[in-house]
């Protein structure tokens, strides 16, 4: 019984990454860390390597699933299977209907996050100070880069690929934003919606590199993350921390948009007479601006009330990782 719970409670960790990963800015790398299973999946992830080759030859099937942590891993992917489907049905529909009020919440858990992940630094000296400015100064200035105007090479789609996986599992950077700056947005996606639906060759190859340099991606980051852990362990967590504290603009309830691209045709628009538009174009950057210099509705109080909300919430996360193994 203790088992299935805790196969339970991995499912709806799983799922709450799920769903944070459908909210632009927001990382699921963040709600790992604050559920306490941060590490052991960098540590599960780095697991898959040329490696488990030698453990199936030894130990055959149940040596590789004992290897990769299986039973945590298939609980975990169900239920950020399962997070990311309520957030593209529920969670996208809030942030269309009552978007400062979502901003207000991620504001709240992300400031509640940030430092819970400061208190976890055992002992600050110069790196970890350091290490804390570094990490909120290019999580900042991801949030304010201009896009580039990207590159069709397979060579440029892999980097795209190997940057974008990353940027998912560090708090406080969503890997969809990097594609934007990065200025392949509008270039993979719908290759990869072409490849699902009409097999074109060229949109498989483009969507196999890109696959690929994904998987290149993210098996590197994660042992770069966990070296760092076990020999930097308080540097790292101030760089997180720093990465998370940086995020927050991109959070900020209320933003002036500046910048939309279309979709469709890649275009960068800096001013929209037709608003009839908006449904072929996604915000590219935006200004934070204080409540009554915002264009629209601020919603002042409810709001700040979901900040609140938002901070509170982080403690009910930490009790969940209080419990994890």
């Amino acid at each position: 019984m203790s088992l299935f719970k805790g196969q339970i409670g991995l499912a709806l960790k799983g799922m709450a990454m799920g769903i944070a990963e459908v909210i632009p800015g927001v990382s699921g790398g963040t709600i790992a860390f604050i559920t306490g299973i941060y590490e052991k999946l960098i540590n599960t992830i780095k697991a898959f390597g040329p490696s488990l080759f030698g453990v199936f030859q030894k130990d055959g099937v149940g040596g590789v699933w004992k290897e990769v942590n299986g039973n945590f891993l298939v609980a975990l992917l169900i239920g950020m299977a399962a997070g990311v489907v309520v957030g593209v049905f529920g969670v996208t529909h809030l942030l269309e209907e009552y978007p400062q009020h979502l901003w207000g919440f991620f504001f709240g858990l992300i400031i509640a996050s940030a430092i819970y992940i400061g208190k976890q630094v055992s002992k600050w000296g110069a790196p970890e100070i350091v290490g804390l400015l570094i990490g909120t100064a290019v999580a900042f200035y991801i949030t304010i880069a201009s896009p580039a105007s990207g590159n069709e090479a397979l060579w440029f789609v892999f980097l795209s690929g190997m940057i974008a996986i990353s940027a998912l599992i560090l708090p406080g950077i969503s890997g969809s934003f990097i594609l934007l700056l990065m200025g392949m947005y509008t270039f993979i996606i719908p290759k990869v919606k072409e490849a699902l639906t009409t097999f074109s060759t060229e949109s498989l190859i483009i969507t196999g590199v890109f696959a690929t340099g994904c998987l290149v991606g993210i098996t590197s980051i994660s042992r770069v993350i966990s070296w760092m852990f076990d020999h930097y362990r308080n540097t790292t967590l101030a760089v997180l921390t720093g990465f998370m504290i940086g995020s927050l603009n991109k959070v900020w309830p209320w933003r002036n948009t500046t910048q939309w691209i279309d979709k469709e045709s890649g275009e960068i628009l800096t001013n929209i007479e037709n608003y009839a538009m908006l449904d072929n174009l996604k915000i590219l950057k935006e200004v934070s601006v204080l409540p009554n210099s915002f264009t629209g509705e601020p919603h002042l109080i409810p709001v700040l009330i979901l900040m609140v909300i938002g901070f509170v919430a982080v403690f009910g996360l930490e009790k969940m990782g209080s419990k994890s193994e």
